[in-house]
């Protein structure tokens, strides 16, 4: 992507992102309400990733684990006790809706829409022990979906993790705003059909 094209990809962040929050308000605000009777607080969950330029910045979702689940270290995908779950939880997580308040997250200039999806330092450390190229991750903003989440799934090994460095690092190189599009589609089509991501 060009200047010009960086450019319009954050417009259309900015107005997409705008629009959403505006439409799916009274949606927040059921959902809030809801998860607040049936779970408690904190009903958003904030947690630090890296994203543009190697910059720290609090990522939002709704809480949809108990509280304290990574209290002792950070976890590739936590285990998920769905005993203790509830319906709207799982409901949540199954089509992807608690990444909703996300949409913040890429109004502020955070996240895109599509991009490498942020992770933590953490990991991102023990990734860098494999591969200096995610020093190549901080040139994009961090996204909502993109090519390596739908195709790679849950990124719960190392494996995985550098499977998907490799598919961002490509996308990097070639990405434009049809190939976005492209991704933002294929994400909505996906979870529409219920397939997992």
């Amino acid at each position: 992507m060009g200047p010009f094209q960086l450019f319009l990809k954050r417009v259309f962040d900015i107005i997409i992102s705008t629009l959403l929050l505006i439409v799916l308000l009274p949606v927040f605000t059921l959902l809030y309400v809801i998860l607040l009777t049936t779970s408690g607080r904190p009903v958003i969950f904030k947690q630090e990733r890296i994203g543009f330029h190697g910059k720290p910045f609090l990522l939002y979702k709704y809480r949809t684990l108990n509280n304290g689940v990574e209290d002792k270290e950070p976890l590739l995908h936590p285990t998920i006790d769905e005993t203790q779950a509830t319906g709207i939880q799982r409901f949540l997580r199954r089509y992807h809706l608690d990444e909703l308040p996300q949409l913040w997250n890429i109004l502020k200039g955070e996240m895109s829409f599509v991009g490498p999806r942020p992770e933590r330092k953490f990991f991102i450390d023990k990734i860098m022990q494999y591969s200096h190229d995610y020093e190549l991750i901080y040139e994009m903003r961090p996204g909502l979906t993109s090519e390596a989440t739908l195709y790679n799934g849950y990124t719960d090994t190392m494996e995985k993790m550098l499977k998907r460095l490799k598919m961002d690092v490509i996308y990097l190189k070639n990405r434009t705003i049809s190939m976005d599009l492209r991704t933002m589609y294929d994400t909505v089509t996906s979870i529409v059909h219920g397939k997992k991501i």
